[in-house]
């Protein structure tokens, strides 16, 4: 088992909360096409990049430094059902959810537009922390 109630088998074993960093335009184009189906980055690989908790401030930081714009997504792992995968990450070891499908909208718990008055990485550990 680890941390982020994975079995060693890759399948949830609980409430798991994952989170997705998007453009608010990307967000709101899926809201209307009522699924995310990925941005450029999540098409070109073939799946859907998400991250624990414990992983998206750094995601934030290595992807979208200088960005603004952005929303952070909450979503329930349990609700992807056998199209989530954990998957090591080239060059960073740890396991990281892969969702081959678009992600449905009701999966979404939360949305929370990140600030753009500071890094964000900062803003996405603001974020985190005030909804915790």
């Amino acid at each position: 088992m680890t941390d982020w109630g994975v079995s060693t088998t890759g399948r949830t074993t609980g409430t798991v909360l994952i989170y997705k960093i998007l453009g608010i335009d990307e967000w709101r184009a899926a809201q209307a096409a009522g699924e995310f189906r990925g941005s450029a980055a999540d098409l070109a690989d073939g799946y859907v990049h998400l991250s624990t908790a414990e992983q998206v401030v750094e995601t934030a930081a290595r992807h979208f430094a200088g960005q603004r714009g952005l929303v952070l997504l909450t979503v329930d792992a349990q609700r992807l059902g056998e199209h989530l995968r954990w998957e090591p990450a080239p060059r960073r070891g740890s396991l990281f959810p892969h969702l081959y499908a678009s992600l449905p909208l009701d999966a979404v718990v939360a949305e929370v537009e990140l600030a753009d008055d500071v890094p964000v990485d900062q803003a996405v550990a603001q974020a985190l922390a005030a909804n915790r």
